[in-house]
């Protein structure tokens, strides 16, 4: 178990961030052991058929076999929404001693595996090479498995936040905790984390609480290193409605939004056709067609081509995204 003791200062000082790193660093964990979540297992297929040529192993080989996670790859973020080389940075500025103390905790009692063999080196030179190999790693993988999701993610964990700033308002720090995770209790003052691996007690001292949602979490993750301040990784809310498939289109909404001229004439134009060949399929009159076209131009819906004598017209990208599957024929 560890624990955190809070006083009212720290209470007081009990804060959110959001972290894309930690959001990376603790995905390893899913690409790992894929029976960790159920609800990862789409995302993580997808994930697994992009790495291409990176060194997985080395990736692999920072998830310890308790899958405890290095404390310096996850470092407190020091503002609400700190962006991914913002963080990453501090992760490069770290000390080689602090390095290698957080790859033997983490792994401990198993010895470091081979892809990790020069952070136990007497030398810094070698273990700031690691870190700094490991760095430029994290910073590919991010791009390939995180970075083009992370809209999605941060709508998912600010929608937390939201909630749990409700429940702090409404019912304090019991209401806050209460509902975050089956082994998390607040009770007098102190921040219990049942079934933990390490075994310490912290006392805040005025250094406040700082509590980080998480999509890939688990179920709490505190700092392994009682040195660290007081902070929380914990398991968002929303989490399953990520990775569900996206529902059917509705013809009948596109309708609503643009009007049911606007929407048929939508759906014809998946390939480039004129006006006066819109209005004879429509069975309308080519000034209605225009009219309905202008509007559509103007909203970045269609665009244009000049095709000698007539112009042609097609949906745009977003045209496409927005008629989706009910363009109407």
């Amino acid at each position: 178990m560890i624990t955190f003791v809070l006083g009212v200062e720290d209470l007081a000082d009990t804060r959110f961030a959001l972290s894309p790193l930690n959001e990376t660093v603790l995905s390893l964990r899913v690409l790992r052991d894929p029976g960790l979540s159920a609800l990862h297992l789409p995302w993580r297929r997808s994930v697994l058929g992009r790495l291409g040529a990176l060194d997985t192993g080395l990736l692999m080989s920072l998830v310890a076999r308790r899958l405890t996670l290095p404390d310096f790859l996850t470092p407190r973020p020091v503002r609400f929404a700190a962006d991914f080389d913002e963080e990453l940075a501090v992760v490069r500025r770290t000390r080689p001693d602090v390095v290698r103390r957080d790859l033997l905790d983490t792994h401990a009692p198993d010895p470091l595996p081979d892809a990790l063999r020069d952070a136990a080196a007497a030398g810094d030179a070698p273990v700031a090479r690691l870190r700094d190999t490991v760095c430029d790693l994290l910073r590919r993988y991010w791009e390939i498995a995180v970075e083009p999701l992370w809209p999605q993610l941060r709508l998912v964990l600010e929608a937390d936040m939201t909630y749990r700033a409700r429940q702090l308002a409404v019912g304090g720090a019991r209401l806050l905790f209460a509902g975050m995770h089956p082994d998390l209790r607040w009770r007098d003052g102190v921040l219990h984390i049942d079934k933990m691996i390490s075994r310490h007690r912290v006392e805040a001292a005025g250094r406040g609480l700082l509590l980080v949602p998480s999509v890939f979490a688990h179920k709490p993750a505190p700092p392994l290193s009682p040195q660290e301040p007081p902070s929380l990784v914990y398991p968002s809310r929303g989490v399953a409605t990520l990775w569900a498939p996206a529902p059917a289109p509705d013809a009948s909404a596109l309708a609503a939004l643009l009007g049911a001229p606007r929407a048929r004439l939508l759906g014809l134009l998946e390939e480039p056709l004129p006006t006066v060949e819109l209005a004879r399929r429509l069975r309308v009159t080519p000034s209605a067609v225009s009219q309905h076209l202008r509007v559509l131009h103007a909203t970045g819906l269609v665009t244009r081509a000049r095709d000698g004598r007539q112009v042609l017209y097609r949906r745009s990208s977003l045209g496409d995204r927005l008629a989706g599957g009910t363009a109407a024929r």
